[in-house]
């Protein structure tokens, strides 16, 4: 399997595949860029395809990883690692502790946090295996109800990112009466949908797990859609929180909302849909801006944690992304071309 001329490799500065076979384990570890500190990014455990699906994933994540650090006025850099597997039935306590010495191997390039198929007990178990983990808080965290898990800050930046692009379209942020559809409802996408539902709006909810569709039905009222039918709803805001490359050349012209803000990862199967986007005259919240919460909650999190500098942190998404729509207004460029234009003049600098 070649990297060098993989399209998504993109002067990544270390690549590693590991397997462990006393575990199971199969993972890699891609690191993009340390300019700005050591490549900082979570674990990801997920039954692809194949492990060109795999090397795929983990390199676009990586580099995604790079500019969201970069734009949300962060020391590090982007990292990334996949689990091949399924974490509903292949994760074992042996292969969690595998996956620490294999982070550990990498002697610090690499800072592994919580992911998709991971969770924070995981990362307590790497941690007994490496130093080189994020997003643990300490004891007194613990003591305040505080577990280290990054998902709360994430959808509260996801959120404050809608309030910004409903804000630039309609000249206010009141999200009350607004339509929002939300392609999944796992730990992010829950709590977004919570906060808007507080706010007011009507929620429409997709999710490959039934029961996370129920549970958003049953607490906010939500009204539960196919998970192919979900981006092409009369919505006021397209949420999407589940998987990447939601945003293609099939999809996007059937897309009936003005806008498009969510949590989830490379949203833009390739540049070009961007391009896409902006022809139809959609406001796209660049993926790697919006969902920074996460990352902006791991670097405060530790000894002397204050939340009040979180949110205030969590405040600057809003901020970027409006400065992101006004240039992209301005220039008549895609909103993901001016993010990148923004995070490389920082990490290149």
């Amino acid at each position: 399997m070649s990297v060098f001329s993989h399209p998504e490799f993109d002067a990544h500065e270390h690549v590693a595949f590991h397997h462990d076979a006393g575990s199971g384990l199969r993972a890699i570890i891609a690191v993009h860029n340390t300019r700005l500190g050591c490549g900082l990014g979570g674990c990801r455990m997920f039954p692809y395809a194949s492990d060109a699906d795999a090397l795929t994933d983990v390199l676009r994540l990586s580099r995604g990883m790079t500019y969201k650090a970069a734009l949300a006025g962060l020391p590090q850099g982007g990292g990334k690692s996949v689990i091949l597997g399924d974490p509903r039935r292949d994760k074992t306590p042996a292969l969690i502790r595998a996956m620490g010495r294999f982070v550990e191997s990498l002697g610090g390039a690499y800072v592994v946090a919580e992911d998709s198929g991971t969770s924070v007990p995981d990362i307590r178990l790497m941690a007994e295996e490496t130093r080189h983990v994020g997003g643990l808080a300490d004891e007194k965290s613990i003591a305040a109800g505080r577990t280290g898990d990054p998902s709360p800050a994430t959808a509260l930046g996801t959120f404050i990112g809608i309030q910004a692009a409903v804000r630039f379209i309609l000249g206010h942020d009141e999200l009350r009466g607004l339509n929002v559809a939300i392609q999944g409802v796992g730990n992010v996408g829950y709590r977004l949908a919570k906060h808007l539902h507080e706010a007011g709006a009507n929620l429409w909810v997709t999710d490959i797990h039934a029961p996370a569709v129920e549970r958003a039905v049953a607490e906010f009222g939500a009204k539960p859609v196919a998970m192919d039918d979900i981006h092409a709803l009369d919505v006021d805001v397209f949420a999407p929180c589940a998987l990447g490359a939601i945003l293609n050349e099939r999809t996007i012209p059937q897309i009936r909302a003005r806008v498009i803000a969510g949590a989830s990862n490379n949203q833009l199967a390739t540049p070009a849909d961007g391009l896409r986007v902006l022809d139809r005259g959609l406001l796209y919240a660049p993926d790697y801006v919006i969902n920074a919460g996460g990352i902006i909650d791991i670097h405060y999190e530790g000894p002397g944690y204050d939340e009040a500098k979180v949110h205030a942190h969590l405040q600057r998404i809003g901020s970027t992304l409006t400065t992101i729509f006004e240039r992209s207004k301005a220039e008549k460029r895609p909103t993901g071309v001016i993010a990148d234009a923004m995070a490389e003049a920082i990490f290149r600098a």
